[in-house]
């Protein structure tokens, strides 16, 4: 039930991407970034220094500097460590206890951590949606557009690009700042939201002519 250890695995390209269902375009003034799990507790299941975990922080980093300047808000999705088995519901059973109670695996990763004005949500199940007030903080700055990045593509980027579709919220998902178990499971994340909730784009198209 712990995590996997992640063997490296290329980025995928943007010649590799699927169609796109859909042509929608991120407006800033629409969008939010939401940097999805991206704690030390989850990164620890890559090999720090190889693909695709090096990409994936750069890229959300560089994302964070273009939110910046274009003004678009940036949220976390954080889980908390020690959870009781009551909090941790069914998630017990497919993945174990989580988190530990331990500030370094709680925290973000250095390379991307929040600064200024950014939002952090306590997550309590794969989407970043449930038990949190993100729908209500989205609709309350006019913003339906979800830019999402982070960890893991197949799980909980996934699902929270599924949720956001429902709650007619335009999903967004990068694929060269998400990463995964494996090059498959990425491929299949990236598969599945284009052709039935979201674009599939790449960090320098993003922000295209913006």
């Amino acid at each position: 039930m712990a995590l996997p250890a992640i063997a490296p695995y290329p980025m995928p390209t943007a010649d590799a991407l699927p169609a796109n269902k859909v042509d929608w375009t991120v407006d800033p003034d629409r969008a939010v970034l939401l940097v999805h799990d991206l704690q030390n507790y989850f990164l620890g299941a890559f090999q720090a220094d190889a693909s695709p975990v090096t990409e994936l922080l750069g890229n959300i980093a560089a994302l964070k500097k273009d939110c910046d300047r274009l003004g678009v808000p940036v949220v976390y999705s954080a889980q908390p460590g020690g959870q009781s088995a009551a909090e941790r519901g069914l998630q017990q059973d497919f993945w174990g206890p989580g988190l530990p109670d331990d500030e370094h695996a709680k925290a973000i990763a250095d390379a991307v951590a929040p600064t200024g004005g950014d939002t952090v949500l306590t997550k309590w199940k794969y989407s970043a949606f449930v038990r949190t007030d993100l729908a209500e903080r989205m609709a309350a700055q006019g913003r339906d557009q979800l830019i999402i990045v982070g960890v893991y593509a197949h799980i909980g980027v996934l699902m929270s690009a599924c949720d956001a579709w429902m709650r007619d919220i335009q999903p967004f998902l990068v694929a060269d700042a998400v990463a995964d178990f494996s090059a498959e499971d990425h491929a299949m994340a990236l598969r599945w939201a284009a052709a039935k909730c979201a674009v599939v784009t790449t960090t320098d198209r993003l922000f295209e002519g913006a």
